[in-house]
């Protein structure tokens, strides 16, 4: 493979990432969970924190008088405090995918749109997470897919030459925003594993 530097994207890429899980530790009333979901993960203020352009407390402040009651109020606060341990679970096919190409010579690579709240936890769920030539994540940069700003800057970070690389993505946006920045793409939206391991030229 003509690529010497293989970048993933985070969730459901290395991960699968459901952020209703967060609502369904606390309840099983399915207009709350949606609630929950629509009015904070689904938020322009949870862009904004991936972009770390807002604090979680400023996003609650913005959050809460949305809510119907109380009692959803009470929900979404627990949901957003506990998120990061039961919305990401790892693959660990993918885990599999880095350590072979880790073993074939090539570098590996995360760059996602994340808040300030991955860096102190992502090795709890990123298979392989010590194999990584390099954790991008965009709240630390305050920038965010697919803005080709975000491509270059992390080009400059690691000193990377954007035609040595390829970019797996689950969202055809952000490869189109690779593209604009010179960096080629694959989208795994399909998390057809055995395919992505075909154009990777892996075995199995």
């Amino acid at each position: 493979m003509k690529y010497k530097n293989i970048v993933f994207d985070m969730g459901n890429v290395l991960l699968t990432y459901n952020s209703d899980n967060a609502a369904k530790q606390y309840t099983d009333d399915e207009k709350i969970i949606r609630e929950i979901r629509n009015i904070i993960f689904a938020s322009a203020e949870w862009e904004l924190l991936d972009g770390g352009l807002i604090t979680e407390e400023k996003a609650m402040e913005k959050w809460l008088p949305r809510f119907e009651n109380d009692k959803q109020r009470e929900i979404a606060k627990k949901s957003f405090a506990t998120w990061d341990k039961v919305c990401m679970q790892t693959d660990e096919r993918m885990g599999d995918i880095v350590r072979e190409l880790k073993a074939k010579g090539k570098n590996v690579y995360v760059l996602s749109n994340a808040s300030l709240r991955l860096p102190k936890m992502y090795k709890e769920v990123i298979p392989a997470a010590d194999e990584f030539d390099g954790i991008f994540f965009s709240a630390t940069e305050k920038l965010l897919k697919p803005q080709k700003e975000i491509y270059e800057r992390f080009f400059e970070k690691f000193n990377l030459k954007p035609e040595e690389c390829v970019f797996i993505d689950d969202l055809q946006d952000n490869i189109d925003g690779a593209a604009l920045a010179g960096m080629d793409g694959y989208c795994f939206k399909d998390r057809d594993v055995s395919k992505l391991r075909k154009f990777l030229e892996l075995e199995g």
